[in-house]
């Protein structure tokens, strides 16, 4: 299961206890940990539900427990649900992300993609090409991304969901912020600076391709996909806002 079907499941299952009106197009879900999703729903639909919060949040519960993909959820008294992903979260994951069709890629135009960045964010449009203008880390971030998958299948290497597990808590805090669902202009750029951060943290820490004398493994075709999806969510993102995302820098 994705965080996107959880999504689906945690308002279906809304449903079922008889919460129609007040439901959101998307539940807001925050990362806790390795395929732990947190969510306050509980709180937003109470009132609605005609229940308290902590007695919604147990019905809630109760049905999401028992679907497959999930690995168990908890609540608090204040109604706050946790609910952790089974086994193949993040294989799930990334298929999801990278089978998803790519939007159209814009031309390059630095001016209007500085200007256009801004006007989502609020700030003041930016050519700098260096690591302190948001707008270039994340076309950085893109950039290296299709490089990587690049020098991957120079070498064989197909990038690979699922291949091996991604264990380093980088590549766990990568996996995280690519599930995160926002909308919105300043939310969106601020998700892409986020992911993109993440990336380039995840790839010091841990090299997609063989580095050296060292033979490729799964491990590297489970980063490579990792790398993909990365590239795949920079590149919608980017085109959401009217910028444009080269995959050379």
């Amino acid at each position: 299961m994705t965080p996107a079907q959880l999504s689906r499941a945690v308002l279906r299952s809304a449903r079922e206890l008889g919460v129609a009106g007040a439901l959101p197009d998307r539940v807001q879900l925050r990362p806790r940990g390795d395929g732990i999703w947190g969510t306050a729903i509980a709180l937003r639909l109470a009132g609605a539900a005609g229940m308290p919060a902590a007695g919604l949040a147990r019905g809630l519960a109760e049905r999401l427990a028992v679907l497959p993909g999930v690995r168990g959820v908890e609540t608090d008294d204040g109604g706050f649900l946790r609910i952790a992903l089974g086994d193949g979260h993040q294989a799930d994951l990334l298929r999801e992300i990278i089978d998803a069709p790519e939007p159209e890629r814009l031309p390059e135009d630095p001016a209007r993609d500085a200007e256009r960045w801004a006007a989502a964010t609020g700030g003041t449009p930016s050519l700098v090409q260096r690591d302190e203008n948001p707008l270039f880390r994340v076309r950085y971030a893109h950039a290296r991304a299709r490089a990587l998958l690049r020098g991957g299948r120079a070498l064989g290497l197909a990038p690979e969901p699922g291949a091996a597990e991604l264990t380093h808590r980088a590549e766990r805090a990568l996996l995280a912020a690519l599930g995160e669902q926002v909308t919105g202009g300043e939310r969106t750029a601020r998700r892409l600076l986020t992911v993109a951060d993440a990336f380039l943290a995840a790839e010091r820490e841990r090299s997609a391709l063989p580095v050296g004398d060292e033979e490729p493994t799964e491990d590297h075709r489970a980063r490579l996909a990792l790398a993909l999806a990365t590239a795949v969510v920079l590149a919608r993102g980017l085109a959401g806002l009217g910028v444009s995302a080269p995959d050379h820098l």
